[in-house]
């Protein structure tokens, strides 16, 4: 009787600190994170040599907008602001509102660097990926100061190797403490990519425990809102890396037993996120399409750490794996939406929709691994904004570092190479787009209205934005090393800014095309499909 009443409470407790989760995450559906997926490449894994990390950023709040931020020296005495990102729906669509909760000494000098939702590349082509994976809600604390998005930002202005980022991340927050979810950040430089798992410490704590795993350089490996961690070798230097306390908490809590069983990070501090077949399944996908030769089966609970590919992974590859729902898999939620063509064959519906929203689900009677919500895609309609991005040795820090970017959904968007050199952006693309709603300034508008369109009536629709982007996809991945040899020619190393300003009217060029091109495409399959959708 006493154990049934100890059992009791424990689940008790654990349901109540789900509740609670599910209420400060109002965006998390059932429960779990299903926010983004990375994929990352080691350099012996891409076709043409480079480390590549990436980043779908999949969320109903986050912002749009994106800038540039500039190198900058700073004063003795100076602090940096920390935040805490809570959900804000005060204005026209939901967004986050990010209260200050103290500061941080600043540093003598800081980098310049991207700055999107979370900050994705520095001036010295050190590179960031994000996936949020939840762990145990009993080690979430609020009594830190840094949250993701902060992290990204301070790895970026004060480090230029992953390895170095990984150790001044667990610095900082063992000082002043993690107020985040548990986070993976996919770190790469010009050498290498690690995949950096984070939790808290535990309620009314600071500090943070913390894991990192390097990606074999001949390998590609995925973080796709689950902990993907397990056994960890501390001996080998060369792969991994942890904060001191990496097993304290596990034995103090009953999470690992220590003299039965091998320390697994993943089940030790997200167990939970390893039950989501929302995640696993994601997981699977990728490393199907880019190692199919492995036979993995799309049920397992576990993957490998990072596989093989079949052959060399292309930027070509990676935009068809970003744009994947599972067609022509038994996973396509859409599959048994038929209808007889003209000629009475049976067909999946030309308005069978793969990114229709949850309640679009529930008309459908919609099942599938994710129950009633079918698949969680790795193409998503409710994608900010994504990143493939190239980092390279073989080449000068203004010219090497590449952040191919897309606004919305990946499958019916374009990415357009955004140097981490740039001086600035196009007026839409640092246009908010969510807290005053729609219009016609932002570049994310011009992408999520088309995307939309395009899902009320896909399996038309999809093909016209197709034999628009698909050309000028290839074309810009073409014409990459004419423009890179160019710069190149022009750079002189103690005087880059004539290199920089060619690349920045590159991006600018090209970023003002493809949104003027997204609303002009979206009006003609507006008016092609009038009274069709």
């Amino acid at each position: 009787m006493k154990h049934f009443k100890l059992l009791l409470i424990v689940l008790i407790t654990v349901s109540f600190n789900y509740l609670a989760l599910a209420q400060e995450r109002p965006d998390w559906v059932g429960g779990f994170a299903d926010g983004c997926t990375t994929i990352t490449c080691g350099k012996l894994a891409t076709s043409d040599g480079s480390v590549i990390t990436s980043h779908t950023d999949d969320s109903h709040r986050t912002r749009s907008w994106i800038d540039v931020k500039a190198p900058a020296k700073h004063k003795a005495g100076e602090t940096v602001d920390m935040f805490k990102r809570v959900p804000c729906d005060t204005f026209a669509m939901p967004t986050y509102a990010h209260n200050k909760i103290g500061e941080i000494p600043q540093v003598e000098s800081t980098f310049g660097y991207l700055n999107t939702a979370y900050p994705c590349i520095n001036d010295h082509q050190l590179a960031i990926g994000e996936s949020t994976f939840g762990g145990r809600p009993q080690l979430h604390s609020d009594d830190g100061l840094i949250d993701c998005q902060r992290l990204c930002m301070l790895m970026l202005e004060r480090s230029t190797t992953a390895r170095e980022a990984i150790a001044m991340a667990g610095d900082l927050t063992k000082k002043y403490g993690w107020n985040d979810d548990g986070e993976c950040l996919t770190i790469a430089d010009k050498k290498e990519v690690w995949h950096f798992e984070i939790v808290g410490p535990g309620k009314g704590k600071t500090g943070s425990i913390w894991v990192a795993q390097r990606v074999p350089d001949g390998h590609v490996g995925v973080n796709a809102n689950a902990s993907t961690i397990k056994e960890i070798d501390l001996e080998n230097a060369d792969y991994f890396m942890a904060s001191d306390n990496i097993f304290e908490m596990a034995v103090d809590s009953g999470w690992w037993k220590k003299d039965e069983e091998p320390f697994r990070f993943c089940y030790a501090y997200a167990p939970h996120s390893r039950t989501s077949l929302a995640s696993r399944r994601r997981e699977w996908r990728v490393f199907d399409l880019l190692a199919p030769s492995l036979h993995l089966d799309p049920n397992q609970e576990n993957y490998p750490f990072s596989v093989k590919p079949d052959k060399k992974v292309s930027l070509s590859d990676l935009v068809v794996v970003f744009k994947d729902y599972y067609e022509d898999t038994p996973f396509n939620f859409i599959k048994d939406l038929t209808v007889a063509d003209d000629s009475g064959k049976v067909i999946i519906s030309p308005l069978a929709n793969p990114h229709m929203p949850y309640d679009g689900n529930k008309l459908h009677n919609i099942n599938g691994g994710w129950g009633w919500r079918g698949e969680r895609t790795i193409a998503r309609w409710y994608t900010m904004y994504a990143t493939i991005i190239q980092c390279r040795d073989w080449l000068p820090n203004e010219i090497g570092g590449v952040v191919w970017l897309a606004m919305d959904n990946v499958a019916t968007s374009i990415y357009i190479p955004v140097y981490g050199s740039v001086i600035d952006l196009p007026v839409a693309y640092t246009t908010p787009g969510r807290p005053n709603g729609y219009n016609t300034q932002s570049a994310w508008w011009a992408f999520n209205r088309l995307g939309t369109l395009t899902a009320q009536r896909w399996g038309d629709m999809r093909h016209d934005v197709d034999a628009v982007w698909n050309p000028w996809q290839q074309q810009l991945f073409d014409q990459q090393a004419e423009i890179e040899q160019k710069a190149l020619d022009m750079y002189q190393a103690k005087k880059p800014e004539k290199t920089r300003e060619y690349l920045n009217d590159y991006t600018n060029e090209w970023g003002t095309i493809v949104v003027d091109k997204a609303w002009k495409l979206g009006d003609f399959i507006w008016t092609k499909y009038d009274e069709k959708f």
